[in-house]
């Protein structure tokens, strides 16, 4: 059985990457970080000075993830997510933090100060949700809170839940 790409998204110190290492550590999935795909390989189109931040070339990382996706059992994370295609994704889980502890992550970062304004508003104004919920149908969007370790311990238990929800409905079709 191919398994479901999943779609792991939110503001930068949201904890999206500790979430995806333990998703790919307990339930096998691979790890797409798309920050590291874009160094790695490239996918820039410039340096945005103000934002302190590359400007993604979208269309080369979406040549390169095109066929990875096909083959399933992908978690993606990026804190963008409404340029991916719908249909490489059976889950998007859209993660958020209270904006105390996100300010507090942000700057054990070193981010700049119009750095941590950007992605604190980012965060206030639920930017990366609306994005998700603007770009994928309701029903495979997931909103999860990871302020804790025991917030984190549960994330995995429900992404873990609805990955055997939807191996039991794929068993079912077949």
């Amino acid at each position: 059985m191919v398994l479901p790409n999943i779609l792991v998204t939110g503001t930068p110190g949201t904890g999206k990457s500790e979430l995806c290492r333990r998703l790919v550590e307990q339930l096998g999935l691979q790890w797409r970080s798309v920050s590291e795909i874009v160094s790695e390989n490239k996918f820039v189109e410039e340096y945005d000075e103000e934002f302190e931040c590359p400007v993604l070339d979208e269309d080369r990382l979406l040549d390169y993830l095109e066929p990875l996706m096909q083959h399933g059992g992908n978690v993606v994370e990026y804190h963008s997510s409404e340029f991916f295609p719908e249909r490489w994704f059976a889950a998007v889980y859209v993660i958020r933090c209270s904006t105390s502890l996100l300010y507090d992550r942000l700057q054990a970062r070193d981010y700049g100060k119009h750095k941590i304004k950007s992605n604190m508003e980012c965060e206030i104004f639920q930017i990366p949700l609306d994005e998700a919920r603007d770009a994928y149908r309701k029903e495979i969007i997931y909103e999860l809170v990871s302020d804790t370790e025991e917030d984190l311990v549960t994330n995995v238990q429900q992404i873990r839940d609805w990955l055997e929800q939807w191996k039991a409905k794929q068993n079912k079709a077949q």
